[in-house]
């Protein structure tokens, strides 16, 4: 395992992938930041969760969390060669997304702590999508993951509405 401290960011630094180095408040590394913490909170939900099939594509899409967060801190120039599957993952939120009941209304988190959690994690998926939006103005980024992030946040909405009853 690699060393956890390296002593490389000590003066406000860090690595994009392949080593070129950015300061630590880049637009690159504040979007993986908010992606790694929407993975947390899908880590929590997927703790919470009891339904398997929930639970599987939960750890499908934090997976491909990962696969973006290379993709956002590879550099100008530089191929990525991970293969995104957000165009696959986008079709399958929204088959989800159809066969959960839809609100009415405004909605109002905190009916139980499962639901409030998934909303936090929805709330954050959309400053994810802000993030990657100002992330494209200068960087460009694939428009199947700026889709991914808007179906994500749609999935999200709807799920918190599945478990507030």
């Amino acid at each position: 395992m690699k060393e956890i401290y390296t002593k490389t960011g000590d003066k406000g630094t860090t690595s994009l992938k392949g080593g070129v180095r950015v300061p630590k408040d880049d637009i690159r590394i504040e979007t993986n930041g908010m992606i790694d913490l929407l993975n947390s909170h899908l880590g929590l939900i997927k703790a919470a969760t009891v339904d398997s099939a929930e639970k599987e594509f939960i750890l499908s899409v934090q997976k491909e969390l990962m696969i973006i967060m290379s993709h956002v801190a590879t550099p100008q120039g530089v191929e990525n060669q991970k293969e995104l599957h957000c165009t696959t993952l986008t079709g399958k939120m929204e088959e989800l997304i159809d066969g959960l009941p839809h609100p009415e209304g405004f909605v109002i988190p905190g009916e139980n702590l499962l639901s409030s959690e998934i909303h936090i994690a929805r709330s954050t998926a959309r400053t994810v999508e802000r993030r990657l939006w100002t992330l494209n103005e200068t960087y460009g980024v694939k428009e199947e993951i700026l889709v991914f992030f808007n179906r994500l946040s749609d999935w999200l909405f709807v799920l918190a509405e599945k478990y507030s009853k």
